[in-house]
């Protein structure tokens, strides 16, 4: 055997092992793993924010849930979403009984930038889409169209 064939063979078990042990490397890394990432980090929808002249918009896709499963806070000047579900299926033969459960949930924060007029965030979901509009205040709207002379 050359010692090129075994530097190979030494690169691709390491690889290997990693692949392996990834879930455990995840639960116990230092730099920001966690269980909840390392168990379903698929659950975690992904938001869409657009800045309208009169409001923020965000948006996040959460199908398969209802509008009571969501709880939406403002604390300070954080914004919080979050949401959990269980779904729960019995089968009963006579010869067996199967039990199965399906749980999910998830949480989102954002900070609130300055000039959102928190008292008035409207929520609304439908088909699958979580919409909020967070309004600006009207020091916020004036400040926002701004018209700059080219000298």
């Amino acid at each position: 055997m050359s010692s090129k064939s075994l530097i190979r063979r030494g690169e691709t078990a390491p690889s290997l092992f990693n692949d392996f042990f990834r879930p455990w490397d995840a639960l116990f890394d230092s730099n920001g793993g966690s269980l909840t990432n390392m168990l379903d980090p698929v659950n975690i929808p992904a938001a869409n924010i657009v800045e309208g002249k009169t409001s923020y918009e965000v948006s996040l896709a959460v199908p398969g849930m209802k509008k009571d499963d969501f709880n939406i806070d403002v604390e300070g000047n954080t914004l919080t979403i979050s949401a959990e579900t269980e779904e729960k299926k019995e089968e009963k033969d006579e010869k067996f009984t199967r039990k199965e459960y399906n749980y999910h949930s998830f949480s989102r924060s954002f900070s609130l930038p300055e000039g959102v007029n928190k008292e008035k965030i409207d929520a609304s979901y439908e088909n699958g889409l979580l919409k909020l509009v967070l309004p600006k205040t009207e020091e916020a709207r004036k400040l926002s169209t701004r018209h700059i002379a080219v000298k």
